[in-house]
């Protein structure tokens, strides 16, 4: 059998067959048209649960590449036509010329969300979605993106500039603090993640920055420590923390961002 995968022993052992497929169902469809495939999130961050985390994958191709060969491979790695092993896919396809300039845009030519615990949802417009996920994942992937197949990160994708990267952090917490559907643990590591990123410039592993936040914050760290415990179950088990401490916490991590900004 022949291998797409850059380097399999480095991904968790649990995804290896299904990034393998995933990646080979893309060579078929983009053929020469395909640059790159690399893993972010928490693969890349080195901080995969498995049945908690979802995978997150971005793609970059020529902008050759047809708009119906886009279409078609949201239809072939669309679970369950590619069964998920994880609570879901999030794959996030990019035209080359676009990734490699910094922008403060969503710009995907696809944003597949699909998987067991996510609703299927495939884009093709990207001036419908709120840009700031689209700005961290691409800072996540310039920082530590696992590479997948093709070329390597740095040579395809551009970091966003620190204002851009900051403005997106913002709207990222707000999103977490006023919006529906979020896992409150999710809520409150996300939160660290994003103060953690301000004091040291790197993204770091949602445990690894909780654990930093709740050393230095007397006031949080209750909270924190909960959120860490909760994270440590499957989704459908997780904790509900108190909303109040919740919105007072993400207040005060809004509050640290904005100091970052000025």
């Amino acid at each position: 059998m022949t291998h797409s995968l850059v380097d399999p022993q480095s991904l968790p052992v649990e995804l290896r067959p299904y990034l393998e497929d995933l990646v080979q169902r893309t060579r078929a469809v983009c053929g020469s048209h395909l640059v790159s495939v690399f893993a972010v999130g928490s693969i890349a961050l080195a901080d995969y649960r498995h049945g908690r985390s979802d995978i997150d994958v971005a793609v970059i191709t020529d902008p050759a590449l047809p708009a119906d060969a886009v279409r078609e491979l949201a239809q072939s790695v669309a679970h369950p036509a590619l069964p998920c092993p994880a609570a879901g896919l999030e794959l996030v396809v990019y035209d080359a010329h676009f990734a490699a300039h910094p922008s403060d845009a969503a710009g995907y030519l696809l944003d597949l969300n699909t998987g067991p615990l996510l609703s299927n949802r495939a884009s093709f417009d990207a001036t419908q979605a709120p840009a700031f996920w689209y700005v961290i994942d691409r800072s996540i992937a310039y920082q530590t993106g696992r590479l997948l197949f093709g070329s390597p990160v740095r040579q395809v994708i551009a970091a966003p500039t620190r204002h851009d990267l900051l403005t997106a952090i913002l709207a990222s917490v707000r999103e977490h603090t006023d919006g529906d559907g979020h896992l409150a643990d999710n809520q409150v590591l996300n939160g660290c993640r994003s103060v953690a990123f301000c004091r040291t410039g790197s993204w770091l592993a949602k445990r690894e920055a909780a654990q930093l936040i709740a050393a230095s914050e007397d006031e949080f760290r209750p909270l924190i420590e909960t959120a860490l415990r909760s994270f440590q179950r499957p989704r459908a088990t997780a904790f509900a923390l108190p909303s109040a401490d919740v919105r007072t916490f993400l207040l005060w991590v809004r509050e640290r961002i904005e100091e970052s900004i000025i």
